[in-house]
Formats: structure tokens, sequence, C-alpha cells
């Protein structure tokens, strides 16, 4: 072990020197550093963000931006749409998975609303615009979208369907390249600057420094190859993202998706869960998992997703998401897209850019003729479109229950795309924490001093997921964490 590797805590007691200082000090300048900063300066302290990279942003300026919130905000109000808490939470308890806090949620979702004013007050700007087509995020700058499969099935038999993907507003962004997460950063950055928060960069921290009693005091860290002790006087938050490019805690804790990281930033190496860990913290589903399945959704509503058995396993207009968990997790990662090619047609017309439109890999006259060429069992997607034909000339998917307006018969010619390891995903789980964002010890009691948000903690998100639960919670939570530090 280097000394680079040593997360062990340091006695305040070896402690020479303070190279600085501050009442709350942030590990992290992502979206729940940076919330974090917002509230505490807010909250009258001095406050420290300390960044592993060389400017503020993390994962959460490089993501399409979504914040899933709901329970009736202004925008779904201006797109026309009514929600309330209680058909928020319903929702969010089946779609985060088993293990999911309802505790949590609840408390998220009756902050929700409230939640979105505080994001507007700190200049992040939406547009009262809906996006209505499938995608992983809206085509241009709409600010309201279906992220969860809201209103596909099961969910739309649970609750009452209602669009909750809050995309802050960008122009010309290009998706997968530069997208509207940057505008949520920039938002509360400024915000938080503009409160006297200050910022030191190419700081990777390494360590925590306690107090005889536990009390967590400061952080141990290293810039151009100078270790730096840096104090806290109130407390510390960890926001340091997930551990999803830290090979060795992936193949321990979350193997299905090891070599396969997507949808995060190579800094999220899990350092502060280590940490963390190293003074006894609690973990919690440190073995769930986001999946993505990569392609684009406005081929997979138009085709019908099959496993290396020919059968159909899940509704082609749900949430890509979990197309992708159940693809990894339930198919022995092996998919192929039945599509034919007025539907592919249909597709290539509807995306500009043609940002993840994937090219048929097989092309037949007969379904037995691309049955073959797949290579699957003998009559076994034969039988499928049989009877997925037969269900789409009604109208009806009795099966698996797609929404009426995509199902069509499947005629020839007719092709298939193989997606077989086409999954990647990121990592949910991480530190155990109170709905204050406190970190727990094993024993169930808060760590003096410490505290953390965002995708280092176990947030919403157990083995169920929502594309905007990671940046909600991040900054929801982030929030907390940011109030209570000061409060310490």
């Amino acid at each position: 072990m280097t000394l680079a590797d040593d997360i062990r805590p340091i006695p305040i007691s070896e402690v020479t020197e303070w190279a600085d200082e501050a009442d709350v000090v942030i590990a992290g300048y992502g979206v729940a550093g940076a919330a974090a900063a917002v509230e505490a300066t807010r909250a009258g302290a001095d406050v420290l963000v300390l960044e592993r990279t060389g400017s503020w942003g993390g994962a959460a300026s490089m993501a399409g931006g979504f914040i899933y919130l709901g329970g009736g905000t202004d925008l779904q109000k201006a797109c026309g749409f009514e929600d309330s808490v209680d058909n928020m939470a319903a929702f969010l308890n089946v779609a985060m998975g088993p293990g999911a806090d309802s505790q949590r949620i609840a408390d998220y979702c009756e902050g929700s609303v409230a939640h979105f004013n505080w994001l507007v007050s700190c200049g992040v700007p939406f547009k009262a615009e809906f996006f209505g087509e499938p995608g992983w995020e809206p085509m241009g700058d709409q600010g309201l979208m279906y992220s969860g499969g809201e209103n596909s099935y099961p969910f739309n038999t649970i609750a009452a369907p209602a669009p909750r993907g809050h995309v802050p507003q960008m122009q010309n962004k290009k998706q997968g390249e530069s997208s509207a997460g940057y505008m949520l950063m920039k938002g509360l950055v400024d915000t938080a600057t503009a409160a006297g928060a200050r910022s030191l960069y190419d700081v990777r921290v390494q360590a925590l420094i306690v107090e005889s009693d536990g009390r967590v005091v400061g952080i141990r860290t290293r810039r151009y190859g100078t270790t730096m002790d840096i104090r806290a006087r109130r407390g510390v938050v960890l926001a340091t993202g997930s551990f999803a490019y830290n090979e060795a805690m992936v193949a321990r804790y979350a193997p299905r998706i090891a070599g396969r990281p997507a949808a995060s930033i190579e800094q999220h190496d899990g350092q502060a869960i280590r940490m963390a860990q190293a003074l006894g913290a609690d973990l919690a589903h440190m073995d769930a998992t986001e999946v993505a399945l990569f392609i684009d959704p406005q081929q997979l509503v138009r085709g019908i997703l099959v496993n290396e058995r020919g059968q159909r396993y899940v509704a082609e207009d749900t949430y890509p998401g979990r197309a992708g968990q159940l693809t990894l997790y339930h198919q022995n990662n092996t998919a192929y897209l039945i599509i034919d090619g007025d539907a592919q047609d249909e597709a290539m017309a509807s995306l500009t850019p043609q940002l993840m439109l994937r090219p048929p890999t097989w092309v037949a006259d007969t379904v037995a003729d691309l049955e073959a060429e797949i290579g699957l069992p003998p009559t076994s997607l034969q039988a499928t479109v049989d009877a997925y034909n037969e269900g789409a000339a009604r109208g009806e998917d009795p099966l698996l229950h797609k929404k009426a307006q995509w199902l069509k018969p499947i005629k020839s010619p007719v092709g298939a795309i193989d997606l077989r390891e086409s999954t990647g995903g990121f990592t949910l789980g991480g530190l155990h924490t109170t709905l204050d964002a406190e970190v727990l010890h094993v024993s169930g009691e808060p760590i003096p001093g410490l505290f953390a948000a965002g995708r280092c903690t176990a947030g919403l998100a157990a083995w169920g997921y929502a594309s905007g639960v990671s940046l909600g919670d991040g900054s929801f939570y982030g929030r907390r964490a940011g109030r209570a530090a000061s409060q310490a």
C-alpha cells in the first residue's frame, strides 16, 4: 500500500499544520457538493469546496440534466399536468425497486415542489414546454418529459402518470457531449460563489482526520504531490460520486457491470465511501445498479425486444433503463430488437441528430429466415411475431401491455439489431445516511461531524431507477448536508 492509498483515519494529534480551514469542508464539486455549498453559505458558514479535477461540474455537468421532481411543480402545471405528493410517492415506491426506503421517498416527495422552487431561485432555467416523444432526453430545450416509464405498464396501473423529468433549458446542446446538466451546475456554482463559498481544485481527498472521540474534524488531501491537512470546524461533507470506476469495488459489490461503466466519470472511484468505511460507516444497496441499453428509444418502441429464446420480456415503451436492467440481470445480457423496414425508416425520420440509431445486423424477407440467421430456436421468433401481430391488429398487447400508439404489425422485410453485450451502467449503492445526510456508523449512530450526499450514498434508488433521480436526490440531500454541517 502506497501513501496515496492509505485511507485510515488520521488522529488529529498527528496533524502538524493546517494548510487551510473552514466551518464546512466539502469534498467534490458536482451537484451534491454544489447544493451543499449553497445551503451552508446561506446558513452563514465559511465554506471550502475541494475538487479533484481542474474545474467544478463532476458527472452532473456532463449529464442530460434530468432532475426528478413532482408533486405539482410550477413547470408541471404550466405544461398542463396534475400531480400530487401521494401520487409521486406511489410511483417511486414501486419504481425504485426492492429495498427502496419508503421513509426517504416520502421525505423527498414532500419537499419536491419546494426543491424545484429552490433550483429556480438559484438561477436554474426551465422552459415550460413538454417533450412527449420517447428518448434519452428532449431533442431541444423543452423542460419536461416522462423520464421513468410513469406512463407505461405496470406503473400506469399503480399511479396516475405524470411527467417528472425536469430539464434545465439549454440552447444548442449536443446529446452525449454538451447537455443540460451544465446549466444546472452553472446556476448552483454561481449561487454558491456569490454567497461566499471558496473552492480549491486539483485536490485529491485521502483520509478523514478525527478527534480522539471519533469526531471528524478535517480531511487529509494531496495536491500536486504535496500532503495538505484541511480543517473543518463544524463538519465535512462527502460528495465525490459513485464507485463505478473503481474496478476492485465493482468486482466485489456489483460484478455484473464490471468492465462496462457508463454515465459516470473516471473520478467516480469510491474514495469517499472507502474513507468513511475506515471509520466504520455503514453501507446500503452496494449491489444495485442502473443499466442502459445502448439503442435509441425511438427505435425500441417501434420494434419488439426478444431474448435468446425468441421471446419478448419487457414492454418496449417502458423506461429504457428498466429494459437494460432486465436484459443484463434476467436475460443473460442477450437481446435482439426485431424491427421492420417501415418502422426503421420512421425512427430515422424522428431523430435529429441520429445519435444512437443502429442499423439492422441481419435483414431477411421472412421471419423464419431471420430466425435462422440469428440462430434462434426453430419457430420461436415466428410464434412471437405471430402473437404480437395478432394483438397489434386489434390495437392490443395482452402479453406486456405496450401502449396502443406503438402497436403496428411487423411486416417484411424484417431486420434484427444485435443487442448482445449492449448494456452499461453505474452503481447506485453507497454510504447509509439519515434524512439529514448524517453518515451512519454500523452501530446505527451518526458519525459526528461527517455528512454525505449524492452517488457516494445510497439515495432514493435501490433496485430500480428513473432518469433524474441522481441529480434529484443529490441536490436535495446535498442541501440537507450543507445545512446540517453548518449547524454541527
